[in-house]
């Protein structure tokens, strides 16, 4: 029998659902992540844009992004609220030592959902009811909202990485606790930034990406330009940031959790001069199937010498380190990861190239092309570095402190396996009701833009509930300023 096969036998029955759900919750949750994050900040950038040249397609943009905003939100209160009874439901192991610990993270998190939903709340209904700059300034602190509630989460799985702030009695439980020490624990900044700025990049892709295929098909006007332009460039300063940052945060991991980056680079066994594995398959005697190997490029990477010595797996015993099936997973998320963010540089330099040239988005369709499929490609790379940071940490839940299934829940697996079915039937019908309130919309959004069109040779304003209303005629009941009046 295999190592793996060894590992698995050993496990509660309960292990393998319980994962499941909770790795079912997480992927879906990830996917609205950016938007929630970045989208406010985006929002705003257009609004503040909007007002200072008093341009009504960029207050146009503003208004129904904000929509979109809402609605992403209401969503992911709920797929974010799901995860949070997960920890306790599915990991009372965990949560029941470990809580008083690390649980200011979730705390911080929670009060940022409320104060983000109460600003939220308040940036819809200003939208035609208050003096537009006051309007603005209510809604700056969205984005400081969105940024509290990821340094809670990423404060809490920082902890799980490289636990801190305790010391341990003689029964094993923690005693002794700092705070501080167990919010900035080593791996806290690396991973902060480099998960803020993903989902700044994320976000800025996926929403130019939605203009890129509207170019595409022929919508050439101003509307597009700009509702592409302004998350794309953000997007395209970002890339080369999120690439050093990256960079940055492998290297950490090299020096405080040297066994997961040996999963992630399939190091088998301790050495200097070890080589890169592009891909490829990890097997149980160590050897790796497939793949590109590239020689002495590990070492230089994690050190910047082919002298650098990395820990491999084998340096530890088997029920203490990933089996090779899961370091395979990792490897290969962390391989897309990289691929994915070196190709969005290239595609990056190609905009700046042309912006910097004729001050001008570039004429080529496979730019537009390539530019409608990086909003799909980042959203991959973020479910890739969550693949590696939490499959790569196995067979802990909190890094050489607690084993995954010491942590898990006693529920019987028919349970937890039913409640998976039951969960994947439910978020089947959230997300579909998500994407079908965006398509709706968007086909309003468009009746109106061309309705205002033929009323107006083209100007993109219309009376709907998602863009700035149509000023009614001078003297006329209920007559009110437009978004851009300063009165």
């Amino acid at each position: 029998m295999t190592t793996t096969a060894h590992l698995l036998a050993d496990a509660p029955a309960q292990l393998l659902p319980a994962r499941e759900l909770m790795a079912f919750t997480l992927a879906t949750h990830i996917i609205l992540v950016p938007l929630g994050v970045a989208l406010p900040f985006i929002t705003l950038v257009m609004h503040h844009r909007g007002l200072r040249s008093g341009d009504p397609v960029a207050l146009l943009l503003a208004r129904r992004w904000s929509a979109v905003m809402a609605v992403q939100f209401a969503i992911g209160i709920v797929t974010g609220t799901v995860l949070s009874f997960e920890f306790g439901l599915l990991w009372p192991g965990m949560m029941g030592r470990w809580g008083d610990v690390f649980g200011l993270g979730f705390g911080i998190e929670a009060w940022a959902f409320f104060l983000e939903a109460i600003l939220i709340a308040i940036y819809l209904y200003g939208w035609r009811r208050l003096k537009p700059w006051t309007h603005f300034w209510l809604g700056v602190p969205m984005p400081l909202a969105a940024l509290m509630g990821a340094f809670g989460i990423i404060a809490a799985n920082s902890w799980m990485n490289t636990p801190r702030g305790f010391t341990l009695d003689a029964s094993g439980r923690p005693v002794d606790i700092s705070v501080r020490q167990a919010v900035f624990t080593p791996m806290f900044g690396p991973q902060y930034w480099h998960f803020v700025v993903a989902m700044f990049l994320t976000a800025g892709y996926v929403v130019a990406g939605v203009y890129a295929v509207g170019w595409l098909r022929g919508r050439r006007d101003r509307y597009h330009r700009l509702g592409f332009t302004v998350p794309f460039t953000l997007a395209t300063v970002l890339t080369p940031v999120q690439f050093l940052l990256g960079d940055n945060i492998t290297r950490k991991i090299f020096h405080e959790q040297p066994v997961k980056f040996a999963a992630a680079e399939l190091v088998w066994e301790t050495g200097t001069h070890v080589p890169e594995y592009m891909f490829g398959r990890l097997q149980e005697d160590g050897s790796v199937k497939g793949g590109l190997k590239i020689p002495q490029l590990d070492s230089i990477l994690a050190g910047f010498s082919p002298d650098t010595r990395v820990t491999g797996l084998a340096s530890v015993p088997a029920d203490e380190r990933p089996t090779a099936t899961q370091a395979t997973i990792a490897h290969w998320a962390f391989d897309i990861m990289a691929t994915i963010g070196s190709v969005l540089i290239l595609l990056a330099l190609w905009y700046a190239w042309c912006w910097w040239k004729r001050r001008d988005l570039p004429q080529s369709r496979w730019f537009f092309r390539c530019a409608a499929v990086a909003g799909a490609a980042s959203l991959v790379t973020v479910e890739c570095g969550w693949i590696t940071t939490e499959v790569g940490r196995q067979p802990w839940i909190v890094y050489q402190n607690m084993r995954v299934a010491e942590a898990v829940t006693s529920t019987p697996a028919s349970s937890l396996w039913i409640m998976f079915g039951l969960v994947v039937v439910v978020y089947v019908l959230i997300f579909g009701a998500f994407l079908g309130v965006l398509l709706t919309m968007r086909t309003r959004w468009r009746l109106a833009d061309e309705d205002s069109a033929r009323a107006r040779d083209g100007a993109p304003e219309a009376d709907t509930p998602y863009g700035p209303r149509r000023p009614a005629p001078a003297g006329a009941p209920g007559a009110r300023p437009g978004p851009g009046s300063t009165r």
